[in-house]
């Protein structure tokens, strides 16, 4: 007998906290004892959670749970639909529906003429501008990923020469990539996956190297943010881009030269994730060698791979190791005022704030968590980590960080003003 069809559905079948938690847990193949590792607990006190012997745990602990299982939906492990169920998902953009629509449509009944290629390159890199500079980087992209996507797929779809066509199979690839930003973390994982593996089509057909480089960064990073059970797929693809771009690196150009490294360390987060320490690191100092083969000021407009980068990025494998001590050291050496991206910047906050609540310093996180909304409040917002701090500290003992906690989750929109 199926072990899969015996096993109850926790979204469908009405069963205890404990059940749900056993069963999430089992799913993403992780043991008691990782998890115990991962919530600071003992093996018994988990296996007490899910026997039913301990009662509900608290709201924050809770929330620790969902973030170690990366449950999407806090109603999996609860049972019952929570005011802030979507831990790992924000809200629905008001444009998400134009963008999708965009997406779904049919290039070929459409009566709009194809641009030039050159002329969607150019709308496109303003675009990226666009996202780099703006607080609410969602809604500037949001508004013009519709056109900009039509555009895209006419451009390559009429291309006659074989050189022009791959030319604008790049540019549709890119404009793929800029839509998956937008789309991440917003309720509609179909159409995540959909706008990835387009752009995975688009860039094998364009035969661009960078093109190519950069849609596997993100389906990679779609399969990772799925949970443990598609680190090997993400591992698969992140290998095998690197392993076809490896011969081109001793000559390659920087934009080239960036995804290798963005890839690189897309590597060792995976490894972070899944505790691996040594080969987390060692992927972090190979693409820290290959930051240090680009020009100093040199910030890649779709990874933000830089020299500037690799202090947040070992900020980000120290959090994932569940390294507080190291996770502190990290974060104040990485300053982020030196990332020109403003949502890029309050990422790397976030991550700062994670390391300091990690090392048990929920003051300071929530300083940071202040300094990553005023960088890009569309950032914090769809931010399950940073959501998890906030209503954390919304509960805690000490008044003043309550009330700091509340008038943080009400600019976010997690409480009502």
């Amino acid at each position: 007998m199926s072990t899969d069809a015996a096993t109850p559905d926790p979204s469908q079948t009405p069963l205890a906290f404990g059940q749900r938690l056993k069963i999430l847990r089992t799913r993403r193949g992780m043991t008691r004892e990782v998890l115990a590792g991962l919530l600071g607990r003992s093996t018994e006190w988990v296996k007490a959670l899910e026997n039913g012997r301990l009662q509900v745990p608290r709201f924050d602990t809770v929330l620790a749970i969902a973030e170690a299982l990366r449950v999407r939906d806090l109603a999996d492990l609860t049972g019952r639909h929570v005011a802030d169920q979507g831990l790992f998902v924000g809200p629905g953009h008001p444009r998400l529906a134009a963008v999708a629509a965009a997406v779904n449509a049919m290039p070929a009944l459409s009566n709009r003429p194809a641009p030039p290629t050159a002329h969607v390159r150019a709308r496109l890199d303003a675009a990226w501008k666009a996202r780099h500079s703006a607080p609410n980087h969602r809604e500037r992209i949001g508004a013009l990923l519709p056109d900009l996507i039509l555009d895209a797929q006419l451009a390559s779809r009429h291309a006659a020469a074989p050189t022009e066509r791959r030319a604008a199979q790049a540019v549709l690839a890119e404009v793929y990539a800029l839509t998956q930003f937008f789309v991440a973390y917003q309720p509609d994982s179909a159409l995540l996956w959909r706008v990835a593996e387009r752009g995975m089509v688009a860039a094998q057909e364009s035969e661009d190297p960078h093109a190519i480089g950069v849609s596997a960064w993100l389906l990679a990073q779609a399969h990772r943010d799925s949970g443990p059970d598609r680190f090997e797929a993400a591992d698969s693809i992140t290998m095998d881009v690197l392993t076809y771009l490896q011969p081109l690196l001793p000559d390659a150009a920087d934009s080239v030269l960036s995804i290798a490294g963005a890839l690189q360390f897309e590597a060792g987060y995976t490894a972070a994730r899944r505790g691996d320490n040594p080969r987390a690191w060692s992927f972090w100092d190979q693409a820290r060698k290959t930051a240090e083969r680009l020009p100093a000021d040199y910030y890649d407009p779709i990874t933000s791979f830089s020299r500037a980068i690799m202090g947040a990025h070992a900020t980000t494998v120290a959090v994932e190791l569940h390294a507080g001590g190291e996770s502190v050291r990290q974060a104040a050496r990485s300053e982020a005022t030196v990332i020109p991206s403003r949502p890029r910047r309050a990422r790397h906050r976030i991550e700062q704030a994670r390391a300091y609540h990690l090392d048990g310093q929920p003051d300071t996180a929530l300083t940071i968590l202040d300094q990553a909304f005023e960088a890009a409040p569309e950032t914090i917002r769809y931010n399950g980590y940073a959501k998890r701090i906030i209503l954390e500290s919304v509960e805690a003992p000490a008044p003043d960080r309550r009330r700091r906690a509340s008038e943080l989750a009400t600019k976010v929109g997690l409480l009502a003003g």
